[in-house]
């Protein structure tokens, strides 16, 4: 389990992320909404360690990784895909995917895992292509599979359905939903399209002004009113 405990981060004088708490269980997706602005990318550049907590703790699976760096995180099983997917567009797909098995030696860091290729049939087709040259949502398929072939046991979505065609989110969406039905991760997803979000969320959270200001079942997203909450 992901363990967010009283979280807080500034950018000068500006209070971004305040005393934000939150869990997010292995085997379950975990939506967190919010209007632009809120601190959602904020918060998970901080998960990741891109951005030091000023005060909090952060703990995965018991152990406290708050001060840890970046490739100490990912090394522990956690994987981000960031907003704007941040692809190395002058490589190929192929050496695209082989960057996310920096994590491991051996056998294990030569072989390409066959799955992510079921997942995302048309990256298979792909392989030799640069990706710069492939389209937003083929992109966005390239850095989620990126991600899952350092086969992480945290999963971090920042916004994967930010600018993308609708054939290709709901394909997006059927991955998560696979994935969140192995039981054998957490997933974490930062989203502002609704429809999407209550599609998958086993939980949800709502941020507004830095803070987490409603949370509750997938199931009761509806009944308590969190598409009119991201609306005002």
């Amino acid at each position: 389990m992901l363990q967010v405990e009283q979280l807080n981060q500034y950018y000068g004088g500006s209070h971004i992320l305040r005393d934000v708490s939150f869990d997010a269980p292995v085997g379950a997706v975990t939506c967190i909404l919010g209007r632009n602005g809120v601190g959602k990318s904020t918060l998970l550049k901080c998960l990741m360690g891109q951005l030091a907590a000023k005060s909090g703790r952060i703990r995965w699976q018991g152990e406290d990784i708050t001060r840890y760096a970046p490739h100490r995180r990912a090394g522990r099983g956690i994987a981000y895909v960031p907003q704007g997917r941040e692809i190395f567009p002058r490589l190929t797909v192929e050496e695209n995917l082989r960057m996310g098995l920096a994590r491991f030696g051996g056998r294990r860091g030569r072989e390409l895992p066959h799955e992510v290729f079921a997942m995302f049939p048309v990256l298979r087709e792909m392989q030799q292509r640069r990706g710069g040259d492939l389209s937003g949502g083929q992109q966005q398929q390239l850095a989620i599979a990126r991600a899952l072939v350092g086969r992480p046991s945290l999963l971090i979505l920042d916004e994967p359905t930010e600018g993308i065609q609708p054939s290709i989110i709901k394909q997006i969406g059927e991955v998560i939903k696979q994935l969140a039905q192995r039981g054998d991760m957490a997933i974490l997803l930062v989203e502002q399209y609704y429809d999407f979000a209550e599609e998958l969320a086993d939980n949800y959270l709502v941020m507004a002004r830095g803070e987490m200001v409603k949370a509750g079942s997938g199931a009761a997203m509806s009944a308590d009113g969190v598409r009119e909450l991201l609306a005002i």
